[in-house]
């Protein structure tokens, strides 16, 4: 059967560098034993590495054609494990048994921060995920505060996951080649087990202050409490927001809270 065909709107880019295809796939031995859930597997480039550490592995794709070509170029692939389907559309607490696993993925790069978003709604299934995304986005992902890349993604994923960026990835290594850089990225549940601040405040604090990055944080901060109120005063207010950690956005979080609860 012909390759497959790479379909822009679907942010397609296959790799063809079969080395860096396994050291991917080697990130799944963070996590002994635990299944394994594959996003977008193209042409199975990693997918048949994957088949190698011989534990329980599934693939979602959405793109037929890519369907077709799996079930039949990759024997030991069964085609009950190749689920047709839209990876954020999917109920992912229903998959191995309603058991733990690990992502992983030649990820699209137009929908990747989507992705990572939807993990972190079943983030007590998905101890682990790691794969291949843009460069920029996995330099955002594992920013730390005063980077220049620290931003909303960094601080909603890193509330729940450490993340390590592991390599860059040259873009001569793909077809067609993307026009940026790679980077693949692991990600391991850390051992927070509750945010200890109200989640949706803090999501709307770290959004809204972020969206005026440039400014103090008594700017975003006022927009929600109000010129008058008495946490105007405090001295946190005078950073930016890319200053602050994640435990200070916690922080913030209860004063404010505490000063609307009034």
């Amino acid at each position: 059967m012909k390759a497959v065909t790479a379909k822009k709107r679907l942010g397609q880019h296959f790799l063809t560098d079969l080395s860096i295809a396994r050291d991917i796939a080697d990130t799944v031995d963070t996590c002994p034993g635990l299944p394994v859930l594959e996003v977008g597997p193209g042409m199975g480039v990693l997918t048949q590495f994957l088949l190698e550490k011989e534990r329980p592995l599934k693939v979602v794709e959405i793109d037929e054609e890519s369907v077709s070509y799996l079930c039949k170029n990759l024997p030991g692939l069964q085609e009950e494990n190749i689920i047709p389907d839209d990876f954020l559309k999917m109920h992912l607490d229903r998959l191995f048994d309603g058991g733990q696993f690990m992502l992983i993925g030649n990820y699209p790069y137009n929908i990747s921060s989507q992705i990572f978003f939807k993990m972190l709604d079943y983030k007590e299934y998905i101890p682990y995920c790691s794969g291949m995304i843009q460069k920029e986005v996995g330099e955002r992902l594992a920013a730390k505060p005063g980077n220049k890349s620290y931003g909303i993604l960094s601080i909603l994923i890193q509330v729940w996951y450490d993340v390590e960026y592991l390599f860059t990835v040259n873009e001569n290594v793909f077809s067609p080649p993307p026009k940026v850089k790679s980077a693949v990225v692991l990600m391991k549940r850390n051992g927070r087990t509750c945010m200890g601040c109200n989640e949706e405040l803090f999501k709307k604090i770290v959004k809204g202050t972020f969206n005026q990055r440039r400014k103090k944080l008594r700017n975003s901060i006022q927009q929600i409490v109000g010129k008058e109120s008495p946490i105007m005063n405090d001295a946190v207010l005078e950073k930016r927001p890319e200053q602050l950690s994640i435990e200070e956005f916690i922080e913030l979080t209860n004063k404010v809270e505490h000063v609307l609860g009034k």
